[in-house]
């Protein structure tokens, strides 16, 4: 092939994306559809627990609308990070779903699972035998950190990707994989250059996030032996210069570099050209393959469990001495839970967030004058539910009527919720973010090709 056309709809699976665009996407001749369906932006929950962000009807329509186009256009589908964190039951959550949909619709399709959760011992062995190093800042892992792990999952390249779509599977779902594999593994298994082809997968990895309208439609990115042209599906958006070189800027530590399993996106010299008022011609990009071919680690684990309680305070002199009120009622709590549950701190941990003031900036917040109205967040997190519940029923009273020092009276604040403690469940930290040097770049996966069963 001369040149490859990917059609990315949207930035997530289930994120919804109109029919129109995807219908001028095949217009276009497109030659592959590629989405991410998960990432880590959310935080830990959904690898520790090994449960997916997004709901089963907001999925299930969009693959609808990709499975028909990919099978009406006999054009291959890659789905990237099933079930937000690419563990293997996200990736047996999205084939269910495809094989109900298969069957639904008449479609006869060849579909791939690539699983990507990874054994403890399986690492342990890798880690004895020196195979495993951290990014920063992590420390060095050691084994009981990787037992303490719920789940963990290996973000694959493009690699088992292209061997599932040589082996003949039309619909590709892998586990975790990094966003931009999911729009290379098709042009490069094609022959296209690999700077060209990994530049366009990390411009397109978004969707519509590198046009002028991002709320609207997908992008389809045209990748040839000199560099790649992108254009926008939607009529009303655009592609410029600035929008397709800004999202170098997206989720990278280097504008001009970004590391893959195989090596180093290079686009210092890169080139951004308008070919008119809606495409971009880009050229010059390069890819510096590694000595060593790494996969990189996700794991997460149970860190106690929370409670969360929230109250909303309008009161003006409250709000002009927020910083008063706040060191009173850490004074007063931290008392109380020592008194009523004989705890001394080093049993539990919480944290107040100030909503309106400076729950989001911290000490950056530039603002200076008193806001009109706090929302004020309680996280209490101990070592089982009971003791964290406890510990936020001891600081329901001042959430509702704590006064600043100065107050001669008691004022009423209003609890967002009736109980006003709700039980959060286990909650997850991130342990791992290391990479392990692979003696192939599959080893770490494992691919099950079989046909979807088909409408009788």
């Amino acid at each position: 092939m001369k040149a490859v056309r990917v059609l990315s709809p949207t930035g997530m699976l289930g994120a919804g994306f109109a029919q129109s665009t995807v219908d001028r996407g095949l217009d276009l001749g497109a030659d592959v559809i590629s989405v991410d369906a998960g990432s880590t932006d959310s935080g830990p929950h959904y690898l520790g627990s090994g449960t997916p962000k997004t709901t089963a009807a907001a999925v299930a329509r969009d693959l609808r609308v990709l499975l028909r186009a990919a099978a009406k256009a006999g054009i291959p589908l890659v789905v990237g990070s099933c079930g937000t964190s690419g563990t293997d039951s996200g990736v047996d959550w999205v084939a269910g779903m495809v094989e109900d949909i298969l069957c639904e619709e008449g479609l006869d399709l060849s579909v791939a699972t690539i699983r990507s959760e990874q054994r403890a011992d399986f690492l342990k062995a890798r880690l004895r035998a020196g195979a495993v190093h951290p990014l920063a800042p992590a420390r060095e892992l050691d084994e009981a950190t990787v037992d303490s792990c719920t789940h963990v999952v290996g973000m694959m390249g493009h690699e088992p990707i292209e061997e599932a779509l040589r082996a003949g599977a039309d619909v590709v779902l892998a586990g975790r994989a990094t966003d931009t594999a999911v729009a290379a593994a098709f042009p490069l298994m094609k022959g296209m250059p690999a700077g060209p082809t990994w530049h366009a997968a990390k411009i397109v990895e978004c969707g519509g996030q590198c046009t002028t309208n991002p709320r609207t439609g997908g992008v389809l990115a045209t990748i040839d032996e000199n560099g790649f042209t992108i254009e926008p599906l939607d009529p009303d958006a655009a592609c410029t210069p600035i929008s397709v070189a800004a999202h170098m800027l997206y989720e990278t530590v280097n504008p001009f570099r970004m590391r893959e399993p195989a090596g180093e996106l290079d686009v210092e010299h890169a080139t951004y050209t308008a070919l008119d008022d809606r495409r971009v011609r880009v050229e010059g990009s390069l890819f510096h393959l590694a000595d060593q071919h790494t996969v990189k680690l996700e794991g997460a684990r149970v860190t106690g469990y929370e409670t969360m309680s929230f109250t909303a305070i309008r009161d003006e002199h409250i709000l002009a001495n927020i910083e008063a009120w706040t060191e009173l009622f850490d004074k007063i709590f931290t008392e109380r839970v020592a008194q009523t549950l004989g705890l001394d701190g080093s049993e539990y941990t919480y944290d107040l967030r100030r909503y309106g003031y400076d729950a989001v900036l911290g000490d950056l917040e530039p603002a200076s004058r008193p806001p009109r109205e706090i929302g004020v967040m309680l996280l209490v997190r101990a070592a089982t539910q009971e003791l964290a519940t406890a510990a936020a029923k001891v600081a329901n009273p001042l959430m509702l009527h704590l006064p600043t020092p100065d107050m001669d009276y008691l004022p009423s604040l209003a609890f967002a919720t009736s109980p006003a403690e709700t039980e959060r469940g286990p909650v997850y930290e991130f342990v791992l973010n290391h990479v392990v040097d692979t003696r192939t770049p599959t080893e770490m996966f494992r691919i099950d090709l079989r046909k979807a069963r088909t409408h009788d």
